[in-house]
């Protein structure tokens, strides 16, 4: 809606400046465009960096690096990452415990943490991650961020996504988790307290009702 506005008014600038050649008003509507440059970047600046992001992170993609980087195995290091989180969505998806818990990849999710986040810092850890998302927590509402193979924050805020073919039986959290896909590339998983299943929203898809191998198999290829 945004940029259907700022076309308009390009359209009305150039119909008045340039065909009814209206010197007045077109130089009025000059001085208005050459400062609303300067108001678009500023008003949209966090939109436009992650649009930036997005496209440095495309770039450095190629089908070459994505195949090596699937078939690469996760080392030492990143099951010592992968493991804790795994374990720690399915023993609260066994005690009906939500939870949302997003992983950042190229994108950084620095503007999340600075509007509602609490930062954590830490290690990331099966019991820490339970005992953040244990109903008597004031953070087990919001999102955890991990970032950089550590637990950056949790009690986030995310977007929620509006689409209409998101199945009517996925609540509030796989809408959240949807919607911080839509606009980063960033790995959301979510463990349902009405169902008790464990469900990753990913590159704007939903992969549901996963089982312990299912989601070390993701993690371990996405987080490689």
């Amino acid at each position: 809606n945004v940029f259907f506005g700022i076309l308009v008014f390009i359209v009305i600038w150039l119909i008045v400046s340039q065909v009814l050649e209206m010197r007045l008003l077109g130089s009025i509507l000059d001085k208005v465009v050459s400062v609303g440059v300067i108001g678009f970047v500023v008003l949209f600046q966090s939109e436009i960096r992650k649009f930036l992001y997005s496209v440095g992170a495309h770039r450095k993609m190629d089908p070459l690096l994505n195949l090596l980087k699937s078939n690469k195995k996760p080392t030492t290091a990143d099951r010592k990452v992968i493991l804790p989180i795994v374990t720690a969505c399915m023993n609260m998806a066994r005690d009906r415990e939500g939870a949302l818990i997003i992983i950042e990849r190229g994108i950084p999710l620095d503007d999340l943490v600075q509007t509602a986040g609490e930062v954590i810092d830490a290690n990331i850890n099966q019991r820490l991650i339970e005992n953040i998302f244990y109903k008597g927590s004031p953070l087990h509402d919001g999102a955890m961020i991990i970032s950089k193979k550590r637990i950056h924050a949790a009690g986030c805020v995310l977007p929620v996504s509006h689409r209409h073919d998101i199945p009517k039986e996925l609540g509030l959290r796989h809408r959240a988790g949807m919607g911080i896909t839509e606009e980063s590339d960033a790995i959301a998983i979510i463990v349902s307290e009405e169902t008790g299943r464990v469900s990753v929203a990913m590159n704007g898809d939903f992969h549901l009702r996963l089982s312990f191998e299912d989601l070390e198999s993701i993690l371990s290829r996405e987080m490689a």
